[in-house]
């Protein structure tokens, strides 16, 4: 038998956490974009849930926080616009590797991989969450969102011994639909951890359809994607988000989407003409984002009308009828946005060069790192200042918002690293150093035989 070696652990440890794919590192960039927009999001609707596009408020706040909600908030600090982004964002990226070098190594590598490599991070931090308000309470969160009227947000579900907090974890990679409503989610700061669900899961939609890219004709692969988004998007199924992610992956490393893209669109009866592609894009980004401030500014009430235009899943009715609010949300005003928007990403240098820039890179490679730890220090850090600061010393809401706000920036960009380096990146080290432990027995049993 092989005698443990440790530097075969240090020498995982040391390599590269993300595959170097020369020429996407954008890809990273735009991650480090979402990800300070939902610090963003999660802090604002902690602390001035009037400046955030859809949050439930009792009365209106000052003329400043409406004409925000009413305008930057659709764009910049968007909650279901930014986690549909991550849902796309994670199924763009996944399958690079294995479109680097197809083989039977890279696909069963990324299935190993994934769940240690997700399941470690996630659990660290709810058991970090568990422990803060074992010694603190949900108490002063209550207290809080009475002195500010808050009712956008809810105190978080208390884990309150080892067996709920072991299924909290096995669920958040075991449940397939219902995502907002489990504990671990409930227990989570925010209530947005059901993403890492939700991603997880269609991580083996990706799976299943990247092993088939390199053995199928480009242009219907292409062509047969449009009939599974319309399915798709039928029957309320995130695979429609997913595999358009999967479909730029493909495009842009297989067919030479870049230069096929700025050569235009052939037109049927103008054959000297081509239509420039970004056109289109642009239109359809537009029209996404002309629906958001029309269901934010004109008529919020109709916001969740379109969920309804849906196949039920796992019910009888003739249309989704029954709509959860508080559960993900795959709307068409957020598809059309991204497709319009990603297009346009793809195409030009100078935007992908803007997301090479080394502070959002350094920010996309931390960006789970952020996630899970942003929301606990706002609801601790961030809330006991707040109450310090306004109810303790008289201080006015928005000198107390300033101050939270760097509070919880400087502790989220110190606690983030630090987190980035004992758990997340071990974690990814982990899972590669398990998976070489299954090949390597794998690979002796076949030596021995």
């Amino acid at each position: 038998m092989e005698k443990f070696n440790p530097e075969t652990v240090t020498n995982f440890v040391k390599q590269k956490q993300w595959p170097a794919v020369e020429g996407q590192e954008y890809l990273l960039g735009f991650r480090g974009l979402l990800v300070v927009e939902s610090f963003l999001w999660t802090f604002l609707i902690t602390f001035a849930p009037n400046t955030v596009k859809d949050a439930t408020i009792s009365v209106d706040g000052p003329l400043w926080q409406i004409v925000f909600r009413k305008t930057l908030s659709v764009l910049f600090w968007n909650g279901t616009l930014i986690y549909s982004f991550f849902i796309i964002l994670s199924a763009r990226t996944l399958a690079i590797p294995f479109f680097t070098a197809p083989g039977r190594v890279a696909i069963a590598s990324a299935v190993v991989r994934r769940g240690v490599r997700l399941v470690i991070p996630v659990a660290v931090s709810l058991a970090i969450i568990t422990i803060a308000f074992a010694s603190l309470g949900t108490q002063y969160i209550d207290d809080f969102k009475t002195f500010t009227n808050n009712i956008a947000i809810a105190t978080p579900y208390f884990i309150q011994n080892a067996f709920v907090y072991f299924n909290s974890v096995y669920q958040l990679f075991w449940v397939t639909s219902a995502f907002f409503t489990q504990s671990g989610n409930f227990a989570f700061p925010s209530q947005m951890l059901w993403t890492i669900n939700l991603i997880y899961q269609q991580s083996f939609t990706i799976f299943i359809l990247m092993v088939i890219v390199p053995y199928t004709r480009a242009a219907w692969r292409v062509k047969m994607a449009f009939p599974f988004v319309l399915t798709a998007w039928w029957v309320q199924s995130w695979a429609w988000f997913t595999v358009t992610g999967l479909v730029f992956a493909d495009m842009v490393m297989h067919m030479d989407f870049k230069a096929r893209a700025k050569r235009g669109i052939p037109l049927p009866f103008f054959q000297t003409f081509r239509l420039p592609a970004w056109l289109p894009a642009l239109v359809i980004m537009l029209a996404g984002l002309l629906m958001q401030y029309l269901w934010t500014a004109w008529k919020p009430g109709q916001v969740l009308d379109e969920l309804i235009y849906h196949a039920p899943m796992y019910t009888n009715t003739e249309l989704n009828v029954n709509v959860d609010p508080r559960e993900p949300q795959a709307r068409n005003d957020n598809y059309l946005f991204i497709f319009g928007f990603w297009i346009i990403f793809e195409m030009f240098d100078f935007i992908q060069n803007f997301f090479r820039n080394p502070v959002l890179v350094y920010l996309g490679k931390r960006s789970l790192s952020w996630f899970l730890v942003q929301s606990w220090i706002i609801y601790t850090v961030g809330i006991k200042l707040f109450m310090h600061l306004a109810q303790g010393n008289g201080s006015s809401f928005d000198t107390a918002n300033v101050a939270c706000f760097f509070v919880c920036l400087l502790t989220t960009i110190g606690v983030g690293e630090v987190f980035h380096r004992l758990v997340d990146y071990p974690a990814d080290a982990l899972a590669r150093l398990f998976f070489d432990w299954l090949t390597a027995e794998k690979t002796t049993t076949t030596t021995t035989a």
